[in-house]
């Protein structure tokens, strides 16, 4: 058998053992993913603020769904096509940390030479790719959300931490949904468990899937009038 076959094999046994293990103790295997990916969600919520409030406000560069209009069937639909190409991107960088941690050694260890020099550090250059990825994403992110969420609180007439506050509802759990594939890879990549990656896409996603539809529905349907009590 080629080395290449070889790891996608063992990958799939990898995953399937992992899928067993997990199982078997459901709880404690979510939740260091549920605190990592609430963690990361705070750290955003707070650069946010921290970028609003250091803000000069202009014109407000997009529209909170439900405020000034009814929300429609349009913007749910909308909200969650956006939010799953965050999803498929960061279920991705699982799928991604797996292949050059677990897979790539294996299929490196059926060459020699220069080759298997090659592959071993693909493997490596993978890994710090993906992360220096994943960390430019959530910088930007903080300053595009920062920088809308002045010209929003300006434009209400409202602090931006009050903002903050009335878009909680949704975006607290719409953000640790989406960041709970990234808490695996993280924690994984700490243990150096990177047969179990391509296991906890699977999982991450099936539970993220339904809060992100839930959230969603929040935003358009409760979010604006919360934000209306609020003001």
């Amino acid at each position: 058998m080629k080395s290449e076959q070889l790891a996608v094999v063992r990958g799939w046994a990898d995953t399937r053992a992992a899928l067993r293990s997990w199982h078997r103790r459901p709880l404690a295997t979510v939740a260091p993913w549920a605190a990592g990916s609430l963690a990361v969600a705070m750290a955003l919520l707070i650069a946010t603020w921290i970028v609003a409030s250091l803000s000069m406000p202009g014109e407000p560069g997009w529209l909170l769904i439900g405020v000034g209009r009814v929300g429609a069937w349009d913007d749910f639909f909308f909200i969650l096509y956006r939010n799953s190409l965050v999803l498929a991107l960061h279920a991705m960088a699982c799928v991604a940390g797996f292949m050059a941690g677990s897979s790539v050694p294996i299929a490196a260890a059926g060459y020699s030479g220069w080759w298997q020099r090659v592959h071993d550090r693909a493997g490596k250059l993978a890994i710090a790719f993906v992360a220096a990825a994943t960390l430019f994403s959530l910088s930007t992110q903080a300053y595009a959300l920062g920088i809308d969420a002045a010209e929003k609180a300006a434009d209400r007439a409202i602090s931006p931490a009050l903002l903050l506050i009335g878009l909680l509802p949704h975006a607290l759990p719409e953000l640790c949904a989406l960041f709970l594939p990234l808490a695996a890879w993280i924690l994984a990549s700490r243990r150096g468990a990177w047969r179990e990656l391509l296991a906890a896409t699977f999982v991450t996603s099936a539970i993220a899937v339904p809060v992100i539809v839930a959230s969603a529905a929040i935003e358009v349907w409760v979010t604006p009038h919360v934000l209306y009590f609020l003001k």
